[in-house]
């Protein structure tokens, strides 16, 4: 006998999820461990650099492509490129950088070369609950 009974809408919920996972990974065309490791990998990498994409709105008071409230003379200047170490291997980083070469990343600081197994399993959980990287997460210290 199950500990707990779902509801009829909370059955229907779990379904969608499980299709939507389905599809998923037909999508992605993993077929074995280390296809999945890959796709973790990539949903692990993704977040922070979505949030490190955010980290130059609060630092130079404005947002990308706002330039009529531009009220400093540091701009945007593109992104170098960091590798990382996690779990699932390494990974390529996009780290935003500006022109006057003060802009100091929190999320993954300078000189940091692995992202903490603590970190992954928040990343992971957060994609388990529903989050998408679609959405605008906006800038999250750390």
């Amino acid at each position: 006998m199950p500990r707990y009974k779902l509801s009829p809408e909370e059955r229907a919920a779990e379904k969608e999820r499980k299709d939507n996972l389905r599809n998923i990974m037909k999508g992605l065309d993993v077929k074995n461990f280390d296809d999945l490791k890959d796709v973790f990998k990539l949903m692990v990498g993704e977040v922070p650099e979505n949030g490190l994409e955010g980290e130059p709105d609060d630092e130079l008071g404005y947002s990308k492509y706002d330039y009529r409230n531009k009220a400093v003379d540091n701009s945007r200047n593109g992104y170098s490129k960091k590798t990382v170490k996690s779990s699932f291997g390494d990974m390529e980083l996009k780290i935003p950088r500006d022109r006057a070469g003060e802009f100091e990343p929190q999320l993954v600081k300078k000189n940091q070369t692995a992202l903490t197994g603590d970190i992954e399993e928040k990343i992971l959980s957060m994609y388990a609950k529903g989050m998408t990287t679609e959405t605008h997460i906006g800038y999250i210290r750390p």
